[in-house]
């Protein structure tokens, strides 16, 4: 077990940023560059948001299983995926203030939970809820089993006014999903199937019902064999197409691609990508996607698994930058990793990364001991680290900062409040303030987080102080 003064030092090592861009405009005015340096700085905690534990949390009382988030621009108005609390957890991210939690009503069954599956799969295949996203007047959920929900947001509290299931008797969870307004059309994942599939829903954009549309399978049938899942789609308005990423292509951990998605649920394209396990994909300002990888593989282009006992090779963590037009890689971005959400906000032209893990847990790391090879199993308390936000300058593609988050343990049903790991893997920022939001399961470490919290990063302003 790593002492507490190490775990410390450890964060606050990460803190430093390693890299500030200098202002170098050459403009005499000196409010120009003192606002150039306050938009360029780093970027700090400002502050936690306590989240509520509802009536029916389900994992001793506190959040700790939670997925993605998003920020609707239209209101300024964040939404987080609870799974531990069964609710969308909503703040106010013009004024970061609570709001009240939303839950399935109006006839509507409540979110499935942190629970497992029936005979056991992944931890998270058959929880929810999973993936947000909001288009007001209108919020869309996914649950497990398979389970697709609309909410309008202009009642109080917001009314469940659909929801449809994306495969009928498909008892995991409809996951990751993205949203076409143009056509009125969500290209939903469930990511735990085998073989993964998306679904077209078509959404009145009158009532918020929703329609299934088409089934699009990830298999080696249909010219794509996903062979461990499928994770983040977005909708580009430039090309008309939807983009997923798929972790892995074929029998090789190292082969990924992102697929090209016509608004008719056929596959166009497959862009390869390697080394790296897509998951996260936001779109950025130049026609192109930053994918994040879910994986770190080392520097010999192995997996990395943090045991050096069985790998003697460093981590290279990485992200990338590709061109959706073309499907060429613009950039790799080394040193931040591994993620899930990523996600760009036009307020400050940055993209912001997320960590499911770390190449920084202390989990050991220390130099192999002879012969290598000789541990038998993974390194345990995966989810225990210096997990971090990343910061990257979208123009320059430039990996800009590493900011300091947490990722907390899971406690077996053998010990007392037994409880999932919690991982900062799930991030969303407000374009209007440049607030950056990131969810914690619950610790001791960050402020007003012994129930779980929002963090919001920023960089402050005169008013708020920097020091």
């Amino acid at each position: 077990m790593v002492r507490k003064c190490s775990l410390w030092l450890l964060l606050l090592l990460v803190a430093v940023p390693f890299l500030l861009l200098s202002t170098g405009s050459g403009r005499a005015d000196d409010r120009d560059d003192r606002d150039r340096e306050r938009a360029t700085g780093p970027v700090k905690l400002l502050k936690t948001i306590p989240v509520p534990v509802s009536a029916i949390n389900g994992t001793s009382g506190a959040m700790y299983s939670f997925d993605i988030s998003f920020v609707d621009p239209a209101t300024g108005t964040y939404y987080l995926a609870d799974r531990s609390n069964k609710a969308v957890d909503v703040v106010n991210a013009n004024t970061d203030t609570i709001a009240p939690q939303i839950f399935p009503n109006n006839g509507h069954g409540p979110f499935a939970g942190f629970v497992p599956c029936s005979p056991p799969a992944g931890a998270n295949d058959c929880a929810g809820p999973n993936g947000v996203v909001g288009a007001f007047p209108w919020l869309f959920v996914t649950d497990a089993p398979s389970r697709v929900l609309s909410f309008d947001l202009r009642t109080n509290p917001p009314t469940t006014v659909s929801e449809v299931f994306t495969k009928v008797g498909e008892k995991t969870r409809a996951d990751e999903l993205a949203y076409d307004p143009r056509d009125g059309l969500l290209l939903v994942i469930n990511n735990a199937s085998d073989p993964p599939f998306g679904t077209l829903i078509q959404v009145n954009k009158a009532t918020g019902a929703l329609t299934v549309v088409k089934t699009i399978d990830f298999d080696a049938a249909h010219g794509v064999d996903a062979q461990n899942g499928a994770e983040q789609p977005v909708w580009d308005p430039g090309t008309g197409k939807f983009y997923l990423s798929i972790p892995q292509i074929g029998p090789t951990a190292s082969h990924g691609g992102v697929l090209r998605i016509s608004t008719t649920g056929t596959v166009e394209a497959t862009y390869p990508v390697e080394f790296c396990s897509p998951a996260g994909l936001a779109l950025g300002p130049k026609q192109d996607l930053l994918v994040g990888c879910n994986t770190v593989f080392d520097t010999a282009g192995g997996v990395w698994t943090g045991n050096a006992d069985r790998d003697a090779n460093s981590a290279k963590p990485r992200y990338v930058i590709l061109d959706v037009r073309t499907g060429n890689i613009d950039k790799i971005i080394f040193n931040v990793g591994p993620g899930d959400e990523v996600w760009f906000n036009k307020g400050d032209n940055n993209y912001y990364t997320a960590s499911s893990g770390s190449p920084l847990a202390p989990n050991a790391i220390t130099p192999a001991r002879a012969p290598l090879g000789s541990a038998a199993t993974a390194p345990t308390l995966t989810a225990q680290g210096a997990a971090v936000l990343g910061v990257i300058d979208a123009d320059r593609q430039k990996l800009l900062q590493l900011v300091p988050t947490l990722n907390v343990p899971a406690v077996p049903a053998s010990q007392p409040n037994p409880h999932p790991a919690g991982t900062a893997h799930s991030v969303a920022a407000n374009a209007r303030n440049n607030h950056v939001f990131v969810p914690l399961a619950a610790n001791n470490a960050f402020p007003d987080c012994l129930k779980g919290c929002i963090a919001v990063f920023a960089r402050p302003s005169e008013d708020e102080g920097d020091d």
